[in-house]
């Protein structure tokens, strides 16, 4: 995406500020999907609508937390990669399967909640700290 961009002359548009507040509004989006869809679990309401808007919400803050993930890689470490940052690939991943277990495993709905705030809570440790 960052060659895109480059190629198109957008290099100076696509100031790093863009990619973090599109990376923070994915974030967004993917803890209020996923909060819908625990909620649903949890009430045990089977409302196809509120699954429809959770997973349409959730599966669009993840592209937009990959795409700015790896617009900011590109602008600020150019496109140098460290550890830190495959930690986060992993609980990217890791929050992209959740969804497979909030749908099929509603009894896993409370467990699931805390899951998915402890892997916020490691991300942001990992993008404040890099410990590794």
């Amino acid at each position: 995406f960052a060659c895109i961009c480059k190629d198109a002359g957008l290099e100076t548009f696509m100031p790093p500020q863009v990619y973090h507040v599109l990376h923070i509004t994915g974030i967004m989006m993917l803890f209020m999907g996923y909060g819908a869809l625990l909620a649903r679990s949890i009430v045990r309401n089977d409302s196809s609508k509120l699954k429809r808007l959770g997973s349409i919400t959730s599966g669009i803050g993840l592209v937009l937390i990959f795409i700015a993930g790896f617009g900011l890689m590109a602008k600020l470490y150019n496109n140098s990669f460290q550890t830190w940052m495959l930690v986060k690939i992993v609980i990217w991943l890791f929050l992209g399967g959740i969804i497979v277990l909030i749908n099929r495993v509603p009894s896993l709905a409370k467990l699931l909640w805390w899951a998915i705030i402890a892997l916020g809570a490691l991300a942001a440790y990992m993008v404040y700290m890099r410990p590794v």
